[in-house]
Protein backbone atom coordinates (compact mmCIF):
# COMPACT_ATOMS: atom_id res chain seq x y z
CA UNK A 1 0.00 0.00 0.00
CA UNK A 2 1.62 3.28 -1.12
CA UNK A 3 1.78 6.31 1.07
CA UNK A 4 0.37 9.61 -0.02
CA UNK A 5 2.78 12.38 -0.63
CA UNK A 6 1.12 14.48 2.07
CA UNK A 7 1.88 11.78 4.65
CA UNK A 8 5.37 11.94 6.24
CA UNK A 9 7.18 9.50 8.50
CA UNK A 10 8.56 11.08 11.69
CA UNK A 11 11.54 8.69 11.70
CA UNK A 12 12.33 8.07 8.07
CA UNK A 13 11.80 11.58 6.75
CA UNK A 14 12.74 12.52 3.22
CA UNK A 15 14.76 15.50 4.41
CA UNK A 16 18.41 15.52 5.42
CA UNK A 17 17.56 16.75 8.96
CA UNK A 18 15.45 13.71 9.62
CA UNK A 19 18.17 11.35 8.52
CA UNK A 20 20.70 13.08 10.72
CA UNK A 21 18.37 12.75 13.75
CA UNK A 22 18.04 9.06 13.11
CA UNK A 23 21.77 8.60 12.95
CA UNK A 24 22.23 10.56 16.19
CA UNK A 25 19.61 8.47 17.97
CA UNK A 26 21.20 5.25 16.81
CA UNK A 27 24.63 6.37 17.89
CA UNK A 28 23.35 7.48 21.29
CA UNK A 29 21.64 4.14 21.78
CA UNK A 30 24.81 2.24 20.91
CA UNK A 31 26.85 4.38 23.28
CA UNK A 32 24.36 3.80 26.10
CA UNK A 33 24.36 0.05 25.54
CA UNK A 34 28.16 -0.07 25.54
CA UNK A 35 28.39 2.03 28.68
CA UNK A 36 25.69 -0.03 30.42
CA UNK A 37 27.46 -3.24 29.42
CA UNK A 38 30.88 -2.04 30.54
CA UNK A 39 30.08 -0.04 33.67
CA UNK A 40 26.51 -0.98 34.64
CA UNK A 41 25.52 2.66 34.91
CA UNK A 42 21.84 2.04 34.21
CA UNK A 43 21.34 -0.57 36.96
CA UNK A 44 20.59 2.10 39.53
CA UNK A 45 18.23 3.76 37.09
CA UNK A 46 16.39 0.49 36.48
CA UNK A 47 16.30 -0.22 40.23
CA UNK A 48 14.74 3.18 40.92
CA UNK A 49 12.21 2.74 38.12
CA UNK A 50 11.29 -0.72 39.49
CA UNK A 51 10.36 0.87 42.80
CA UNK A 52 7.83 2.94 40.92
CA UNK A 53 6.59 0.29 38.52
CA UNK A 54 6.30 -2.63 41.00
CA UNK A 55 3.37 -1.17 42.99
CA UNK A 56 1.57 -0.63 39.69
CA UNK A 57 2.03 -4.30 38.83
CA UNK A 58 0.76 -5.32 42.27
CA UNK A 59 -2.33 -3.13 41.98
CA UNK A 60 -3.01 -4.51 38.52
CA UNK A 61 -2.75 -8.11 39.82
CA UNK A 62 -4.95 -7.63 42.89
CA UNK A 63 -8.25 -8.74 41.22
CA UNK A 64 -6.66 -11.93 39.92
CA UNK A 65 -5.00 -12.68 43.28
CA UNK A 66 -8.24 -11.99 45.14
CA UNK A 67 -10.21 -14.32 42.89
CA UNK A 68 -7.57 -17.04 43.28
CA UNK A 69 -7.52 -16.61 47.07
CA UNK A 70 -11.32 -16.80 47.25
CA UNK A 71 -11.33 -19.96 45.11
CA UNK A 72 -8.67 -21.60 47.30
CA UNK A 73 -10.45 -20.54 50.49
CA UNK A 74 -13.76 -21.99 49.28
CA UNK A 75 -12.08 -25.23 48.19
CA UNK A 76 -10.20 -25.47 51.50
CA UNK A 77 -13.38 -24.81 53.44
CA UNK A 78 -15.20 -27.52 51.54
CA UNK A 79 -12.35 -29.99 52.11
CA UNK A 80 -12.22 -29.09 55.78
CA UNK A 81 -15.98 -29.56 56.07
CA UNK A 82 -15.77 -32.98 54.42
CA UNK A 83 -12.80 -33.96 56.57
CA UNK A 84 -14.63 -32.79 59.70
CA UNK A 85 -17.66 -34.84 58.72
CA UNK A 86 -15.52 -37.94 58.17
CA UNK A 87 -13.78 -37.43 61.50
CA UNK A 88 -17.14 -37.00 63.22
CA UNK A 89 -18.41 -40.24 61.68
CA UNK A 90 -15.19 -42.03 62.65
CA UNK A 91 -15.56 -40.72 66.20
CA UNK A 92 -19.15 -41.93 66.44
CA UNK A 93 -18.14 -45.32 65.06
CA UNK A 94 -15.22 -45.54 67.49
CA UNK A 95 -17.51 -44.64 70.41
CA UNK A 96 -20.02 -47.26 69.28
CA UNK A 97 -17.27 -49.89 69.07
CA UNK A 98 -15.96 -48.83 72.48
CA UNK A 99 -19.42 -49.10 74.03
CA UNK A 100 -19.87 -52.47 72.36
CA UNK A 101 -16.53 -53.66 73.70
CA UNK A 102 -17.47 -52.46 77.18
CA UNK A 103 -20.78 -54.31 76.91
CA UNK A 104 -19.03 -57.46 75.69
CA UNK A 105 -16.47 -57.20 78.50
CA UNK A 106 -19.27 -56.86 81.06
CA UNK A 107 -21.10 -59.80 79.50
CA UNK A 108 -17.92 -61.89 79.60
CA UNK A 109 -17.48 -60.99 83.26
CA UNK A 110 -21.03 -62.18 84.03
CA UNK A 111 -20.50 -65.38 82.05
CA UNK A 112 -17.25 -65.98 83.94
CA UNK A 113 -19.11 -65.58 87.23
CA UNK A 114 -21.69 -68.12 86.07
CA UNK A 115 -18.93 -70.50 84.98
CA UNK A 116 -17.16 -70.10 88.30
CA UNK A 117 -20.45 -70.79 90.08
CA UNK A 118 -20.92 -73.96 88.07
CA UNK A 119 -17.39 -75.20 88.76
CA UNK A 120 -17.46 -74.32 92.44
CA UNK A 121 -20.77 -76.07 93.07
CA UNK A 122 -20.10 -78.98 90.68
CA UNK A 123 -23.67 -78.94 89.38
CA UNK A 124 -25.23 -80.10 86.16
CA UNK A 125 -26.52 -76.81 84.79
CA UNK A 126 -27.74 -75.39 81.52
CA UNK A 127 -26.96 -71.87 80.28
CA UNK A 128 -29.91 -69.73 79.14
CA UNK A 129 -30.35 -66.14 78.01
CA UNK A 130 -33.10 -63.79 79.07
CA UNK A 131 -35.05 -62.61 76.02
CA UNK A 132 -38.12 -61.03 77.60
CA UNK A 133 -39.62 -59.76 80.84
CA UNK A 134 -43.14 -59.59 82.21
CA UNK A 135 -42.93 -57.23 85.17
CA UNK A 136 -46.12 -55.84 86.65
CA UNK A 137 -47.93 -55.43 89.93
CA UNK A 138 -49.03 -59.07 90.06
CA UNK A 139 -46.53 -60.80 87.75
CA UNK A 140 -42.75 -60.92 88.00
CA UNK A 141 -41.64 -63.30 85.29
CA UNK A 142 -38.94 -63.61 82.64
CA UNK A 143 -38.74 -65.39 79.28
CA UNK A 144 -35.73 -67.58 78.48
CA UNK A 145 -34.43 -68.70 75.08
CA UNK A 146 -34.54 -72.42 75.89
CA UNK A 147 -37.53 -74.71 75.87
CA UNK A 148 -38.73 -78.29 75.55
CA UNK A 149 -36.33 -78.95 72.66
CA UNK A 150 -33.50 -78.17 75.05
CA UNK A 151 -34.83 -80.62 77.68
CA UNK A 152 -36.13 -77.82 79.91
CA UNK A 153 -38.83 -78.98 82.34
CA UNK A 154 -41.25 -77.11 84.60
CA UNK A 155 -39.93 -76.69 88.10
CA UNK A 156 -36.26 -76.27 87.20
CA UNK A 157 -34.51 -73.79 89.46
CA UNK A 158 -33.13 -70.62 87.83
CA UNK A 159 -30.04 -69.04 89.38
CA UNK A 160 -27.43 -66.48 88.45
CA UNK A 161 -23.92 -65.94 89.79
CA UNK A 162 -25.23 -64.35 93.01
CA UNK A 163 -28.23 -66.40 94.05
CA UNK A 164 -31.64 -67.90 93.32
CA UNK A 165 -33.77 -66.07 90.75
CA UNK A 166 -36.84 -68.29 90.55
CA UNK A 167 -38.13 -71.42 88.84
CA UNK A 168 -39.51 -72.44 85.46
CA UNK A 169 -43.32 -72.52 85.41
CA UNK A 170 -44.17 -72.78 81.72
CA UNK A 171 -42.29 -74.50 78.88
CA UNK A 172 -42.81 -73.97 75.16
CA UNK A 173 -40.97 -75.71 72.30
CA UNK A 174 -38.18 -73.11 72.06
CA UNK A 175 -38.76 -70.79 75.03
CA UNK A 176 -39.74 -71.04 78.66
CA UNK A 177 -41.18 -68.75 81.33
CA UNK A 178 -39.66 -68.48 84.79
CA UNK A 179 -41.35 -67.00 87.86
CA UNK A 180 -39.05 -64.79 89.91
CA UNK A 181 -38.83 -65.19 93.67
CA UNK A 182 -40.26 -61.66 94.03
CA UNK A 183 -43.51 -62.65 92.30
CA UNK A 184 -46.47 -62.18 94.70
CA UNK A 185 -47.51 -65.80 94.07
CA UNK A 186 -44.10 -67.28 94.85
CA UNK A 187 -42.79 -68.68 98.14
CA UNK A 188 -39.46 -70.29 98.91
CA UNK A 189 -38.33 -72.12 102.08
CA UNK A 190 -35.29 -70.37 103.51
CA UNK A 191 -32.96 -70.59 106.47
CA UNK A 192 -31.36 -67.72 108.35
CA UNK A 193 -27.72 -68.55 107.85
CA UNK A 194 -26.54 -67.15 111.19
CA UNK A 195 -29.06 -68.87 113.47
CA UNK A 196 -30.46 -71.73 111.38
CA UNK A 197 -34.05 -70.49 111.76
CA UNK A 198 -36.28 -71.94 109.02
CA UNK A 199 -39.09 -69.84 107.56
CA UNK A 200 -40.77 -68.94 104.28
CA UNK A 201 -39.85 -65.97 102.05
CA UNK A 202 -42.69 -64.67 99.90
CA UNK A 203 -42.68 -62.39 96.90
CA UNK A 204 -44.16 -58.93 97.15
CA UNK A 205 -45.91 -56.47 94.92
CA UNK A 206 -43.01 -54.07 95.32
CA UNK A 207 -41.08 -56.20 92.84
CA UNK A 208 -37.65 -55.87 94.40
CA UNK A 209 -38.15 -57.23 97.93
CA UNK A 210 -39.02 -60.44 99.74
CA UNK A 211 -41.31 -60.56 102.76
CA UNK A 212 -41.03 -62.85 105.77
CA UNK A 213 -44.30 -62.10 107.57
CA UNK A 214 -44.52 -64.82 110.21
CA UNK A 215 -41.28 -64.93 112.21
CA UNK A 216 -41.70 -65.85 115.88
CA UNK A 217 -41.23 -62.93 118.24
CA UNK A 218 -38.61 -64.86 120.19
CA UNK A 219 -36.55 -65.57 117.06
CA UNK A 220 -33.11 -63.99 116.76
CA UNK A 221 -33.37 -62.18 113.41
CA UNK A 222 -31.32 -59.09 112.69
CA UNK A 223 -30.80 -56.69 109.87
CA UNK A 224 -28.03 -57.98 107.59
CA UNK A 225 -28.74 -61.68 108.19
CA UNK A 226 -28.23 -63.83 105.09
CA UNK A 227 -31.01 -66.07 103.80
CA UNK A 228 -30.23 -69.35 102.03
CA UNK A 229 -32.42 -72.11 100.68
CA UNK A 230 -33.31 -74.70 103.29
CA UNK A 231 -34.02 -77.58 100.88
CA UNK A 232 -37.44 -78.31 102.38
CA UNK A 233 -40.04 -79.38 99.85
CA UNK A 234 -37.49 -80.87 97.48
CA UNK A 235 -37.71 -78.01 94.99
CA UNK A 236 -34.70 -75.80 95.75
CA UNK A 237 -31.38 -77.44 96.68
CA UNK A 238 -30.14 -76.29 100.10
CA UNK A 239 -27.45 -73.70 100.57
CA UNK A 240 -28.15 -71.31 97.68
CA UNK A 241 -28.19 -67.58 98.56
CA UNK A 242 -31.66 -66.07 98.51
CA UNK A 243 -31.38 -62.62 100.04
CA UNK A 244 -30.35 -60.38 102.89
CA UNK A 245 -32.66 -59.02 105.58
CA UNK A 246 -32.91 -55.24 105.44
CA UNK A 247 -35.67 -54.50 107.96
CA UNK A 248 -37.27 -56.28 110.93
CA UNK A 249 -40.36 -55.03 112.76
CA UNK A 250 -43.27 -56.37 114.76
CA UNK A 251 -46.59 -57.01 113.06
CA UNK A 252 -49.58 -54.84 114.11
CA UNK A 253 -50.91 -57.72 116.20
CA UNK A 254 -47.59 -58.03 118.04
CA UNK A 255 -47.63 -61.82 117.76
CA UNK A 256 -45.00 -62.15 115.01
CA UNK A 257 -42.05 -60.36 113.50
CA UNK A 258 -42.16 -59.27 109.88
CA UNK A 259 -38.97 -58.83 107.87
CA UNK A 260 -38.11 -57.37 104.48
CA UNK A 261 -35.25 -58.90 102.51
CA UNK A 262 -33.51 -57.86 99.32
CA UNK A 263 -32.89 -60.71 96.85
CA UNK A 264 -29.28 -61.76 96.41
CA UNK A 265 -29.65 -62.36 92.66
CA UNK A 266 -29.49 -59.51 90.16
CA UNK A 267 -33.10 -59.88 89.10
CA UNK A 268 -33.16 -56.65 87.10
CA UNK A 269 -29.68 -56.90 85.56
CA UNK A 270 -28.88 -60.53 84.80
CA UNK A 271 -28.97 -61.43 81.12
CA UNK A 272 -27.52 -64.94 81.33
CA UNK A 273 -28.80 -67.46 83.87
CA UNK A 274 -28.32 -71.10 84.78
CA UNK A 275 -30.99 -73.79 84.93
CA UNK A 276 -30.30 -76.48 87.52
CA UNK A 277 -30.74 -80.09 86.51
CA UNK A 278 -29.57 -81.45 89.86
CA UNK A 279 -32.52 -80.82 92.16
CA UNK A 280 -32.76 -81.66 95.82
CA UNK A 281 -33.75 -85.17 96.68
CA UNK A 282 -37.48 -85.55 97.09
CA UNK A 283 -39.13 -86.69 100.28
CA UNK A 284 -39.95 -90.37 100.54
CA UNK A 285 -38.35 -93.78 101.08
CA UNK A 286 -35.07 -94.56 99.34
CA UNK A 287 -35.16 -96.40 96.05
CA UNK A 288 -34.71 -100.17 96.24
CA UNK A 289 -31.11 -101.28 95.76
CA UNK A 290 -30.37 -103.28 92.61
CA UNK A 291 -27.12 -104.72 93.94
CA UNK A 292 -26.51 -106.90 96.95
CA UNK A 293 -27.63 -105.17 100.13
CA UNK A 294 -25.94 -104.85 103.52
CA UNK A 295 -25.59 -107.75 105.91
CA UNK A 296 -28.73 -109.00 107.52
CA UNK A 297 -27.77 -107.69 110.95
CA UNK A 298 -27.46 -104.16 109.49
CA UNK A 299 -30.60 -104.27 107.36
CA UNK A 300 -33.37 -101.81 108.29
CA UNK A 301 -36.60 -103.34 109.63
CA UNK A 302 -39.50 -103.12 107.21
CA UNK A 303 -41.53 -100.79 109.41
CA UNK A 304 -38.68 -98.28 109.54
CA UNK A 305 -37.76 -98.44 105.87
CA UNK A 306 -39.61 -95.19 105.22
CA UNK A 307 -38.47 -92.70 107.86
CA UNK A 308 -40.88 -90.04 108.93
CA UNK A 309 -39.74 -86.64 107.63
CA UNK A 310 -40.44 -83.42 109.52
CA UNK A 311 -43.42 -81.52 108.22
CA UNK A 312 -43.07 -77.96 106.92
CA UNK A 313 -45.35 -76.85 109.73
CA UNK A 314 -43.12 -78.25 112.50
CA UNK A 315 -42.32 -75.94 115.43
CA UNK A 316 -39.04 -74.87 113.85
CA UNK A 317 -40.72 -73.71 110.64
CA UNK A 318 -42.96 -70.67 110.30
CA UNK A 319 -46.52 -71.60 109.23
CA UNK A 320 -47.56 -70.63 105.69
CA UNK A 321 -50.64 -68.42 105.30
CA UNK A 322 -53.58 -69.95 103.50
CA UNK A 323 -53.57 -67.34 100.70
CA UNK A 324 -49.92 -67.90 99.69
CA UNK A 325 -48.47 -70.40 97.26
CA UNK A 326 -45.47 -72.40 98.39
CA UNK A 327 -42.61 -73.36 96.14
CA UNK A 328 -43.76 -76.95 95.91
CA UNK A 329 -47.28 -75.88 94.95
CA UNK A 330 -46.01 -73.73 92.08
CA UNK A 331 -44.26 -76.53 90.28
CA UNK A 332 -46.43 -78.77 88.05
CA UNK A 333 -47.26 -82.24 89.26
CA UNK A 334 -44.70 -84.86 88.49
CA UNK A 335 -41.57 -82.70 88.64
CA UNK A 336 -39.03 -83.66 91.31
Amino acid sequence: MALNRDESSPLFAGSVAGTLRLIVYLALACVLMVLDHRGGWLNSVRYGLSLIVEPVYRIAGLPSQGFHAATVAFADRQRLTEANQRLREDLLLANAKLNRMASVAEQNARLKELLDTQHSLNLNVQLARLIGVDLGTFRHRIVLNVGARDQVKPGQVVIDARGVMGQVVDVMPTTSVAMLITDPNHAIPVTVERTGLRTIAYGSRAGDMLTLPNIPVSADVREGDKLVTSGLGGRFPPGFPVGEIREVAQTPSGMFLAAQARPAADLDRSEDVLLLHDLAEGAGPPAPATSSGPPADLAMPPQSAAPTLPSVTSPSVTPVPANATSSSAIAPTGTP
